[in-house]
C-alpha cells in the first residue's frame, strides 16, 4: 500500500502559474494514480520515481495562477491504487496571500453640525490578516472630536473640524493599501 500525503502550499497572488498543492503516493506496488478534483482553473503534473525494492513513488503538483478569489477555495487529491479498498482522498484549502484590499463603510451623507456618534469603518480583506490599521485626515492629525478603536472611527460630535478627507491605511507583510473618503458637514442655515 502506498503511504499517501497531501498538502497545500502557501503562495502569493500573482500573474505566474505556481504550485499551490502537492500530493504523493509513496512506495506503492504497483504504482498509484493521482487525480485532482478542483473548481479552480489549473493543471497538474505528475512524476514517478522507482524504488530499489520494486515500489513506486508517484508525486503530483497542482498549479494555477493564484488570485485573491482563490484563497480558501478547495482542491481534492485522490490517490488510487489496487491494494486500497477505495481511493484515498484529501481536501486541501488553498492559501493565497495578498496585500490588503481596503474599503470605508458607514458614511451616510448626513453629517450635520451637532450630530453625535457618526461612524466610519475601515474594512480590509487581506491574507495574512492586517498588522496595522491607521486613520489620518488630509491635515495629518485627527480632530479632537474623533475616537479611533481599531478599524472604527467615531465622531463624538460633528462640527466643521470633520469637514475633511479621512484616510484609512491597512498594512500586512505584503504591503499597504489605503482608501480615502471625503465627508461634508451640513450646516443648517435656518437656525
Amino acid at each position: 500500500k502506498p503511504k499517501n500525503t497531501a498538502r497545500a502550499v502557501t503562495v502569493q497572488a500573482g500573474s505566474k502559474s505556481v504550485v499551490v498543492a502537492q500530493c504523493e503516493g509513496a512506495d506503492g506496488k504497483p504504482a498509484a494514480t493521482i487525480k485532482w478534483l478542483a473548481s479552480v482553473g489549473g493543471n497538474h503534473s505528475t512524476t514517478t520515481t522507482n524504488g530499489p525494492d520494486g515500489t513506486v513513488t508517484v508525486r503530483s503538483e497542482y498549479r494555477l495562477v493564484p488570485t485573491v478569489a482563490d484563497n480558501g477555495r478547495e482542491v481534492t487529491c485522490l490517490v488510487d491504487q489496487r491494494t486500497q479498498d477505495r481511493p484515498w482522498t484529501e481536501v486541501l484549502k488553498l492559501s493565497v496571500e495578498y496585500p490588503p484590499i481596503v474599503t470605508i463603510d458607514g458614511y451616510d451623507n448626513n453629517w450635520y453640525v451637532g450630530r453625535s456618534d457618526a461612524v466610519l469603518f475601515c474594512q480590509a480583506k487581506a491574507n495574512p490578516e492586517p498588522t496595522t490599521i491607521t486613520w489620518t485626515t488630509a491635515s495629518g492629525s485627527l480632530p479632537d472630536t474623533v475616537v479611533v478603536e481599531h478599524n472604527k472611527l467615531t465622531v463624538r460630535k460633528v462640527d466643521d473640524a470633520v469637514n475633511t478627507t479621512f484616510t484609512c491605511e491597512v498594512k500586512n507583510k505584503h504591503g499597504a493599501s489605503r482608501k480615502t473618503l471625503t465627508t461634508f458637514v451640513i450646516v443648517d442655515e435656518s437656525l
